[in-house]
């Protein structure tokens, strides 16, 4: 069986001035990277931003386990199937970043006959994006403390300062460190962290940002540290705003690329889902509404991180409407929620299924409460059975939910037509009513607790003093008003990694929390969850080369 990196290397690709034909878009609208890979360029917004959008459809999924979902693999092949369906589809994804691709979660391409090209590409360093928000990341960061190395105009408290440095690599040593060792020049002795570049402020705000002037004024709103007097100092009192959008003046441009069956992708952004935001950019998802009939999108993670986000932050913020949802399953993986060791997955067994289909059964509840229609699909395995399969369509159509069959992964589009024609139907005849989960006006705290409490399922939240003192802070600085971007493992409803299924009885605990001003939104640290990651013990970069011909092997 071929593997998916060996399936992208071998598909013939169209070249992109081609493949934007198909969507009206000129050459003169795009700024090549090569053969296969475009930016979009400003222009082209300004021509079709008066059109009438499509339809938006969200992918989202249950928790993930280690049996594997294929959220990103649904969204192509469904993406794909509509497209052979007559249909004239375009796909909005999120870049992948290099810390999972050498990790353990590996690219974010899709995966057998449901993926984008070029997959190395796109896995890698792609059109630099993540490096533009690194650099943007780091410059405001030599800022600040070249600042305060140089007179400290503004009062700076060192020991208040909050902006972090970020690198897109999963480096754990970097959690905590000490910088301004050495000389006096070498600047002043402080204790300061890394994040990812995929929980950065800069990647949030590049990918809510709606366009250069929107990119500046977040940028300026950017909290970097307290003064001495308690007030908070920004990146626009550091003179910082211009340099940082000239590092992002073209990573702020989405990238067009193609299915392997020549559906047009624009993959830009990558937050994570856990940790940040977890949704394309803004400028992607909107330009794509305007170029085709249906937008197929994806948020990370389950449906309790990424799919809330998405709704409750980036619909809020960018003023769009979902008109369905598909939410992700496999057989495996509820049977892994049902308590059945990784290894025995492949055997039938229905009373497994039965208690771990309850986790599907809450992510269906929690995406009603938007008021989305929802359809199920489950991505195929061959050691599925029929009567696993008759078990999960009926408990779904019990819940007003519509239910296909994806077999995408073995057999791209056309595998996905019996998943398409359901999502067709639901758009044809569900109409939906889509609303926020928590009005602006509520408290930060009861922003908290309904999504703990609607969501998670939790019985309520504890906050350590720490917590509870920031967002005080937070409410008395005036961001009440600002939705919340919980921080949770991706693995639990709950905060704890280890409870599987749909747990009862857990209150959740949040140990800080802090504003992002230019994104828009109050980041809310629960459990264990960690903004830098750390390698596994066997990394995905142990098996990853390339030979004398360029040809790079085992980077999926």
């Amino acid at each position: 069986m071929k593997t998916d990196i060996e399936i992208a290397q071998e598909a013939v690709k169209l070249p992109i001035k081609e493949v934007a034909e198909s969507y009206g878009i000129v050459e003169d609208d795009l700024e090549l990277y090569g053969k296969y890979k475009a930016k979009i360029t400003d222009e082209l917004w300004q021509q079709v931003k008066d059109r009438p959008d499509g339809k938006l459809v969200l992918v989202t999924a249950i928790n993930p386990t280690p049996a594997g979902e294929g959220k990103t693999t649904t969204s192509i092949g469904l993406a794909d199937a509509l497209t052979r369906l007559g249909k004239k589809t375009m796909i909005a994804l999120r870049e992948p970043s290099l810390g999972p691709c050498f990790g353990i979660k590996g690219g974010a391409a899709g995966g057998g006959f449901a993926q984008v090209v070029p997959m190395e590409d796109l896995n890698l360093h792609f059109t630099g994006d993540f490096h533009a928000i690194t650099s943007a990341n780091n410059l405001l960061a030599a800022l600040l403390d070249n600042h305060i190395q140089q007179g400290n105009a503004l009062q700076i408290d060192t020991r208040q300062i909050l902006w972090k440095r970020c690198l897109d690599m999963n480096d754990r040593v970097l959690r905590n460190v000490v910088v301004g060792l050495g000389a006096k020049a070498d600047g002043v002795v402080r204790e300061d962290h890394f994040v990812i570049t995929v929980a950065s402020e800069i990647m949030a705000i590049l990918c809510l940002a709606n366009d250069m002037n929107d990119l500046k004024e977040r940028l300026g709103k950017v909290i970097v540290a307290y003064n001495y007097a308690g007030e908070p100092v920004t990146a626009a009192q550091l003179n910082a705003v211009g340099a940082m959008a000239a590092l992002l003046k073209d990573a702020i441009k989405p990238n067009l690329i193609q299915t392997l069956e020549h559906t047009g992708a624009l993959v830009h952004g990558g937050p994570f889902a856990n940790i940040a935001h977890g949704c394309n950019s803004v400028r992607a998802t909107k330009t794509a509404l305007k170029l085709a009939d249906i937008v197929v999108t994806e948020a990370g993670f389950g449906a309790d991180l990424g799919a809330e986000k998405f709704l409750d932050i980036k619909c809020r913020k960018a003023d769009l409407k979902p008109n369905a949802v598909v939410l992700v399953a496999t057989v495996r993986a509820l049977k892994y929620n049902g308590g059945v060791p990784k290894t025995e997955l492949s055997a039938e067994n229905l009373d497994a299924l039965k208690k771990g289909i309850v986790n599907l059964e809450k992510h269906i509840e929690n995406l009603q409460k938007f008021g989305v229609p929802v359809v199920v699909t489950l991505n195929s395995f061959v050691t599925d059975t029929e009567a696993e399969y008759a078990f999960i369509r009926d408990f779904c159509e019990e819940r007003g939910c519509e239910f296909a069959l994806s077999e995408v992964w073995a057999k791209g589009g056309e595998g996905g037509e019996a998943l398409a024609q359901k999502v067709l139907d639901t758009l044809a005849n569900k109409e939906s009513h889509y609303h926020a989960l928590y009005p602006d006006e509520m408290s930060l705290k009861d922003k908290v607790k309904t999504i703990a409490t609607e969501i998670y399922g939790a019985d309520g939240v504890s906050y350590a003093p720490a917590a509870s003192k920031a967002l005080a802070r937070i409410e008395e600085m005036g961001f009440g008003n600002l939705p919340v971007c919980m921080a949770k493992t991706q693995y639990s409803l709950s905060d704890d990694q280890t409870k599987l299924g749909r747990p009862t009885g857990f209150t959740i605990n949040v140990r800080d929390a802090y504003v992002s001003a230019g994104a828009g939104f109050v980041v809310v640290l629960t459990g264990a969850i960690m903004t830098m990651p750390g390698l596994p013990k066997k990394p995905a970069a142990d098996g990853i080369d390339v030979d004398e011909n360029g040809v790079i092997t085992g980077l999926f």
